[in-house]
């Protein structure tokens, strides 16, 4: 059948990255009996990526389905509360957060990015996918039967389906034409981990000192994510060497916790830079038997913790469109399209807004209001 795809055999899909959403949805059609292959290009696949995660409820939820839940619940934090602080470390205000992803499953849980990363591909592996690390997609050749895929390593292959699954700067993304880029906001994190102090049990964040967030959560009984929030620097004048140094220093104005986090930025190899982006594409997510998820198609500033969350919902919908319906066609991809793209863009726009206030010194902005709306529409299932 011209542009779609009938259930007549064992259908083949090629996933492009093996991040949280490549190596989610690999786990989910692997179940349903769909023959998936997963490159990725990191030749450790991105064992080591990251610092630390805060995986909000709606996020869980899908974690769930994966079947890593037990796992993150062994290995990270649950904190029920965040508390907001002076940057002498006083307590202003402390509340309990929304539960997005159900009474039954916790607000949030703080864990190691590389500790999520070995779950998931631990899961991957035991579906039966075949995984190839320090390995892409370097062209796409589609016609109406299915897609040809030259690699890097000079093999090629042909599927069914192709999923972009690639991150921020997609490749994929790219190679099939759509334009959209990634657009920097204006700010710049520091992130690191470090020992948990004794007294930290919650996620517990200051607005204002020398940044404009000083945060840090935990995610682990051992450990904690600390982050600092500024002004987008010119990357091209830092040094990595530096960048330990750099966090420390900056994160001198701040008490309370911070005087035993800041101790253990000694290591600039442990310490991460990089600025917030904002970015959707708007119109379809799919040319052909191409199809992008996650931050290939959209990602946020880290504001509300939502960007790891609206990546697995996106594979959520897409597996479950791929598993309930015989054609693969046009149809599914835009009604794949259709169901996200509004909930996505309340949450770009929203995260966006979160770090725009800062930007502008706007004080009397209704950030409680908008987060408050914001999680409470994530409530509902995607």
């Amino acid at each position: 059948m011209a542009d779609s795809l009938t259930r007549t055999a064992t259908r083949t899909v090629l996933v492009v990255g093996a991040g949280t959403s490549g190596n989610a949805l690999t786990v989910l059609l692997r179940r349903a009996g769909i023959a998936v292959d997963v490159v990725e290009a990191s030749p450790d696949g991105k064992a080591a990526a990251g610092s630390g995660i805060t995986l909000q409820g709606n996020a869980l939820r899908v974690l769930r389905e994966v079947g890593v839940l037990e796992g993150i619940e062994k290995d990270g934090y649950a904190a029920e509360g965040v508390a907001v602080l002076a940057p002498d470390g006083t307590v202003l205000h402390a509340h309990e957060e929304l539960r997005t992803g159900g009474d039954d499953l916790p607000s949030h849980i703080g864990m190691q990015r590389p500790r999520l990363q070995q779950l998931l591909i631990d899961r991957v592996r035991a579906s039966g996918a075949e995984i190839r690390l320090g390995t892409t997609a370097t062209a796409l050749g589609q016609d109406d039967e299915g897609v040809d895929v030259t690699f890097s390593d000079a093999t090629s292959r042909r599927y069914d389906l192709v999923v972009g699954a690639d991150g921020l700067h997609s490749a994929t993304r790219a190679m099939i034409g759509i334009t959209e880029r990634p657009e920097p906001t204006g700010m710049g994190i520091w992130r690191a981990p470090a020992p948990r102090p004794a007294g930290v049990h919650r996620t517990e964040m200051v607005y204002g000192g020398r940044c404009f967030i000083a945060g840090y959560c935990p995610t682990g009984e051992d450990t904690v994510y600390a982050y600092l929030v500024e002004r987008a620097r010119d990357r091209d004048a830092l040094r990595p060497a530096t960048y330990a140094d750099e966090m420390r220093a900056l994160s001198e104005g701040y008490g309370g916790a911070w005087t035993e986090i800041r101790t253990a930025f000694t290591d600039p190899k442990a310490v991460n830079y990089t600025c917030f982006d904002r970015h959707l594409v708007e119109g379809p997510w799919h040319r052909g038997r191409v199809v992008l998820v996650g931050d290939a198609a959209h990602a946020c500033p880290p504001t509300l913790a939502q960007g790891a969350a609206m990546s697995l919902e996106d594979v959520l919908v897409l597996a479950e469109l791929l598993t309930s319906r015989d054609d693969w066609d046009d149809q599914l991809f835009t009604d794949y399209h259709d169901r996200r793209l509004p909930r996505v863009r309340m949450v770009v726009d929203a995260s966006v807004q979160l770090g725009q206030w800062l930007l502008d010194g706007v004080r009397d902005a209704d950030v409680p209001g908008l987060m408050g709306r914001t999680m409470n529409a994530l409530k509902e299932l995607p």
